[in-house]
């Protein structure tokens, strides 16, 4: 089973608009809510590649209770830690080919909430192979709380695939018990490894850096680019398809929840890049964040090119 933890989720609300105009009146062509958050991305994934996968985090109020009912109606496992607090809202309005974001900060976790949310978490790290963590931390809990739960999943021989802001992943490589692997955008890899990488050989030479001899995978994702991928001592380099995208928003989810599967299929090297990888591009061609289409699968898999460089 795969553990996705998402401590901060929403319920996403996404208006598309013909036009957008500050100081105008809108009417919505299309509207859709769906719950959200990084974690309950991967976790929709996971579960559309046949995977056990349950959810955990922090829900509250009634949207909280949204967010529990659509996990339930499509069958998605969850544990969630119930909280005074009410679950938040994040606001897209897309428009003309943009997307134009309101994000919510989200309730403030009670201390007794953040210590039953810990015994859960213990309990069920027990019983999982993999751990993902997605996404921000919400208001009341300290900058260390990933770094307790990567100590309690390692310290249970668990992976952990971690990804999250530059700042929590500097955090949790400074200690005793590491992430498996970190998934660092362009622009987070750039904070990270204190450089800026205009181009794919920058992150390459960065990549050798001290910092990033203790983890195991570094996975840095360029978005269309493709991506830039470490291993041990060694580099790879991975050349995506070009594709038409649908809806990019999610596609990095995407890759984690391919990382995680990989990883509990003990796929290794190229094989395990490459199925990580083409999670992304799938979810790029779907309209809906956090899908795939598996009968794609085998084409876009063959369609990635991984060059191992160094």
């Amino acid at each position: 089973m795969i553990l996705t933890v998402t401590l901060n989720p929403s319920v996403d609300i996404q208006y598309r608009v013909n036009h957008f105009k500050e100081n105008h009146v809108h009417r919505a062509a299309a509207v859709s809510k769906t719950a959200g958050g990084k974690g309950l991305n991967v976790t929709r994934v996971l579960q559309q590649l046949g995977e056990e996968v349950t959810a955990c985090g922090f829900t509250g109020g009634h949207l909280g209770s949204f967010i529990e009912e659509e996990l339930n109606s499509h069958g998605i496992m969850h544990n969630f830690t119930p909280i005074a607090g009410e679950t938040r809202n994040c606001i897209a309005i897309i428009h003309e080919g943009k997307q134009t974001e309101i994000l919510e900060s989200g309730p403030i976790i009670a201390e007794k909430e953040i210590k039953t949310f810990l015994t859960t978490f213990q309990e069920m790290a027990e019983k999982v192979e993999v751990v993902t963590i997605s996404g921000s931390l919400p208001e009341g809990v300290p900058e260390n709380f990933y770094q307790q739960l990567i100590d309690i999943a390692v310290k249970a021989n668990k992976r952990v695939l971690l990804d999250t802001k530059s700042s929590l992943i500097q955090n949790t490589l400074e200690n005793q018990h590491i992430p498996f692997l970190i998934k660092p955008n362009k622009e987070e890899f750039e904070e990270l490894a204190e450089i800026k990488c205009p181009q794919k050989e920058d992150v390459i030479e960065a990549l050798r850096k001290p910092i990033f001899n203790v983890i195991s995978w570094v996975m840095v994702t360029l978005g269309k680019n493709g991506a830039i991928a470490k291993h041990g001592d060694k580099i790879y380099q991975v050349i995506c398809p070009s594709v038409e995208a649908v809806n990019p928003v999610g596609s990095g989810d995407a890759v984690i929840a391919g990382l995680a599967a990989g990883s509990r299929r003990r796929l290794e090297g190229k094989d395990f890049i490459r199925f990580g990888i083409v999670m992304g591009v799938l979810n790029a061609l779907e309209e809906q964040t956090g899908s795939i289409c598996l009968k794609r699968l085998d084409y876009y898999l063959d369609q990635i090119e991984v060059r191992e460089i160094s």
